[in-house]
């Protein structure tokens, strides 16, 4: 008894660090949407700080821990929020996990290399290192129920539970909690909401760097200073993070808790596992497994929404087919010229770079078309050498081996695709990681299969004329069947199942709906991959003349990824590009005797390229050559004569501005807007000759528009003519060309969102207003201190308090976005399509409330496209067409041939 319960104590101390590291993760993802593969590093990081104060410079223990705790790890999570993630936060998914693995590689580096450059001041640190806890030195032992625990394993336990009952009634009972999932949950509507969603974030990455770091100080006297340990740390903590959902910290930390107790049991009583190499270890890579199979799915997108990972512009559309092909078959001419010539060495390099370019090439189908980061692209690559390397040895021909590893990589493919047909984005992620980490740790262990430590040797490769021993033979056989994948994938993304590829991957309702099957789809692209990655490591293993288990580690496929994204992982050429990088870059530092950790420093703080250009270097060099042919181009057809004319019209133009802004008609018939003396106040709002759009596309043409106090103002007009953009400009969402934007007589124009809604700018967006994944009083909060009040005039409201906002009816939504306003009603509020989609009851009830809302002295701008219930309340009607205000004027003067004309551009 006493040693049951003895490894349920010691496991409950070991899954309180998880539990700590854990809950960490979930708060960063739920406060930012980021999962942080680097919060593991984080950990190092901050435990070497803690060492080195210790040990290097002894202090002690409580003084290394509030410095490393309180002043470092916090200002750590800071930093990385300003320099990288607050740009991650608005690129895709994929941007996002190669950004976080670029930092997994290069923070630990970073602390290593400034020991490495102390030269002795530092204490020397690596895995061997076991610093001090927390606790005294040496430790108090305790006994409970005939089991003894120590001081640091009492106080570890003890910090995890004061982290996660602390981090729990923060997200849960405080505003800054609030704001933190309001902006994760509507990014954009929290802005317009007055939250500054920046700010949130920020605090969001301190508290989780600090939890890492607490992780981190926590674990170090067990594991050492091994960075791997700590990455490996994260993805088992990660399995509490899934059990949890990535939102409920009390689950996550009692999922840590048990996953620890579950490990401690399983190493202990579970005899059957002796017969398999690894079993043991992989307990919670298989619990991860599991818990990301059963507990979830993938967040798909409902049919007719917009996607969310649009493909980039493509920068060389403007070229003819010859230019576009020119630089790489200039490259590869030159290549294959300086093979012939060089050094057999550099050769060898090139070589090992192409070879590991056409495993890279796997990358560009999974995750360059079908939008999906597979990390066991390495355990593919693993499983095709060995299974060539086994065949061999039973005494096949080599063509034969070959020919079984590939299929046995494209048969193992399909296998991991089965679990991408429920789950997608970061948890498809996981889920491959730790089925390449299962590989590794059980398959790949049984010696029957891998030889052992010696591995299956292999011959070269022959032709007749020459074999694989020869290194140039080694740079122009991966050359061709890299251009024979080419053509592969260009007429893939061409036929008709590329284009199924492309609707599965931008919307895979809407593709479901019109009869394409998403599961054969993402079978299709797994297994191409897979046979892409397996051809690649059969290449390997027979260039090197043996292959063993560790050749092709999981982790390398962690590398692989981020190597080929930063290139550009849409084209072949960021695959070939990101080979040669990733063979070649070694080898220079090696040559300049320069440390190894500055290789991948480099690498890492590479990934913060992401957070501005998430396409990679090649997208970015073609957009930088796509801007200077369209300033050379518009610079050689602007001809005299129309250099004349636009300085005669720019002097027109200041000499006139005062003119231009006043409210006079623009067009015959035009009816002049009333004027500041025909009210008792001036104007609260007003847009002042804006010209706006959305990158090179103008929408708005010099919109003039103002609003009084109390005063309805009903911007009508087409789909299309611009109306919600010029929302979007009022509130701050959108930043504007020209003109400028006025509250109260003062320039708003370079205002935020969040501070416009602070001084009483309130929008409430086309659809519904209201943060889905909170309940309804949290809603409320986010914009009134007491709800109560809204309980009493809306009493649906209040009996769907605790419930989601996103659970509510279409018309509950919309009294929920509306209903803030009656309590503390802003000084200017802007609705747009405030009856979209409603029934003509809740119709009536909302515009009820604007025109309560208009007598408490509020002005009102009212985008509809329902004209006859707009005009009711309305005092001032403005049409809108092509981006321009056509006609404003009262109510009054409103009669069909104006609506005609302003719905359907016709006189």
């Amino acid at each position: 008894m006493s040693e049951l319960l003895g490894y349920i104590l010691s496991g409950l101390v070991t899954g309180a660090i998880f539990a700590v590291m854990a809950s960490g993760l979930t708060l960063s993802y739920s406060a930012t949407g980021v999962f942080n593969f680097a919060h593991g590093a984080i950990g190092f990081l901050t435990a070497l700080v803690f060492y080195e104060l210790t040990v290097g410079f002894g202090r002690p223990t409580w003084a290394a821990g509030l410095v490393s705790l309180v002043l470092f790890a916090p200002g750590l999570g800071y930093v990385l929020h300003k320099a990288m993630f607050r740009g991650l936060a608005q690129a895709g998914e994929t941007a996002q996990i190669v950004g976080t693995i670029g930092l997994t590689i290069a923070l630990p580096a970073i602390g290593l290399w400034i020991v490495e450059l102390s030269g002795g001041v530092l204490a020397a640190a690596d895995a061997t290192a076991l610093p001090r806890g927390l606790g005294p030195y040496p430790p108090v032992t305790v006994e409970f129920g005939g089991v003894r625990l120590d001081s640091d394993q009492l106080i570890t336990f003890g910090f995890a539970v004061l982290a996660a009952a602390g981090l729990w009634a923060f997200m849960r009972h405080t505003p800054y909690g609030l704001r933190m999932r309001a902006s994760v949950d509507r990014r954009r509507l929290a802005t317009l909401r007055g939250i500054d969603a920046d700010a949130s974030s920020a605090l969001a990455w301190m508290l989780g760097s600090t939890l890492a770091g607490l992780a981190g100080v926590l674990a170090v006297p067990t594991i050492g200073l091994d960075s791997t340990a700590f990455t490996v740390m994260l993805f088992v903590s990660a399995t509490a993070a899934v059990f949890g959902r990535l939102s409920s910290i009390p689950v996550t930390f009692a999922a840590g808790l048990g996953l620890g107790v579950v490990q401690n049991l399983v190493a202990g009583y579970a005899d059957f596992a002796e017969n398999v190499t690894g079993l043991r270890t992989a307990v919670p890579v298989l619990l991860l497994f599991v818990g990301l199979v059963l507990l979830n799915r993938s967040r798909e997108r409902v049919a007719g929404s917009a996607s969310e990972d649009a493909p980039p512009p493509d920068y060389l559309a403007d070229l003819p087919l010859w230019r576009r092909r020119a630089p790489w078959i200039v490259a590869t001419v030159a290549l294959l010229a300086w093979t012939f010539t060089a050094d057999e060495y550099y050769v060898g390099i090139l070589a090992q770079g192409l070879v590991l370019a056409l495993i890279f090439c796997s990358f560009v189908v999974v995750t360059g078309i079908g939008g999906m980061v597979n990390l066991a692209q390495a355990s593919f690559a693993a499983m095709a050498a060995l299974t060539c390397g086994w065949a061999f040895s039973s005494g096949l021909p080599l063509i034969l081996a070959i020919a079984i590893g590939v299929l046995a990589a494209t048969a193992v493919g399909v296998l991991v695709a089965l679990p991408a047909l429920r789950l997608g984005g970061r948890i498809l992620t996981l889920a491959t990681l730790a089925l390449a980490l299962l590989a590794d740790q059980v398959l790949f262990q049984i010696d029957a299969f891998s030889n052992g430590t010696i591995g299956w040797p292999l011959p070269a490769l022959g032709f007749g004329f020459a074999d694989t021993t020869d290194p140039r033979v080694r740079v122009v056989l991966p050359l061709v069947l890299i251009g024979l994948i080419g053509v592969l994938v260009r007429n893939l993304e061409r036929s008709a199942s590329g284009r199924a590829i492309l609707a599965v991957r931008s919307a895979p309702a809407a593709a479901t709906t019109s009869g394409i099957s998403a599961p054969r789809t993402k079978i299709l692209l797994f297994a191409l991959a897979s046979m892409i990655a397996g051809l690649g490591g059969v290449l390997f293993a027979t260039f090197k003349g043996s292959v063993t288990a560790t050749d092709l580690p999981a982790f390398a496929g962690f590398l692989w990824l981020a190597v080929v994204v930063l290139q550009g992982v849409r084209r072949i050429g960021g695959a070939v590009l990101a080979g040669v990088v990733a063979a070649a870059f070694p080898e220079i530092l090696s040559n300049f005797e320069v440390s190894a950790h500055v290789g991948a420093i480099l690498f890492g703080t590479g990934g913060m390229i992401l957070a501005k250009h998430p396409d990679g270097v090649l997208a970015q060099m073609a957009e930088i050559r796509h801007r200077r042919r369209r300033r050379r181009l518009d610079r050689t057809s602007a001809t005299a004569p129309q250099r004349e004319v636009a300085r005669s019209r720019a002097t027109a133009l200041e000499g006139g501005s005062a003119q231009e802004r006043a409210p006079a008609p623009r067009e015959a018939g035009q009816v002049s807007a009333p004027q500041a003396t025909d009210h008792d106040r001036a104007p609260v709002f007003a847009l002042e000759s804006v010209v706006a759009g959305y990158g090179d596309v103008t929408v708005l043409r010099g919109v003039d528009l103002v609003v009084w106090p109390g005063e309805v103002v009903a911007l009508l007009g087409a789909n299309g003519a611009g109306k919600s953009t010029t929302c979007a400009v009022a509130a701050g969402d959108l930043p504007v060309t020209a003109g400028r934007v006025r509250l109260d007589g003062i320039d708003v124009t370079a205002w935020p969102a969040h501070r416009r809604a602070r001084q009483g700018v309130l929008l409430a967006p086309e659809g519904r207003g209201v943060f889905p994944g909170l309940t309804v009083e949290e809603n409320l909060r986010t914009w009134l201190s007491d709800p109560d009040p809204v309980y009493e005039r809306l009493p649906q409201l209040a009996a769907r308090r605790h419930l989601a906002a996103g659970a509510l009816s279409g018309g509950e939504q919309q009294l929920l976005t509306l209903a803030p306003a009656l309590i503390r009603p802003p000084r200017v509020l802007i609705a747009d399509e405030p009856s979209l989609g409603l029934a003509p009851l809740i119709v009536e009830q909302i515009f009820t409330l604007f025109t309560e809302l208009r007598e408490r002295g509020v002005a009102l701008l009212l985008v509809e496209e329902k004209a006859t219930e707009t005009l009711r309340v309305a005092d001032r009607v403005a049409f809108m067409r092509l981006g321009r205000i056509t006609w404003t004027g009262p109510r009054s003067d409103v009669d069909p041939d104006r609506l005609t004309t302003a719905y359907l551009g016709v006189s």
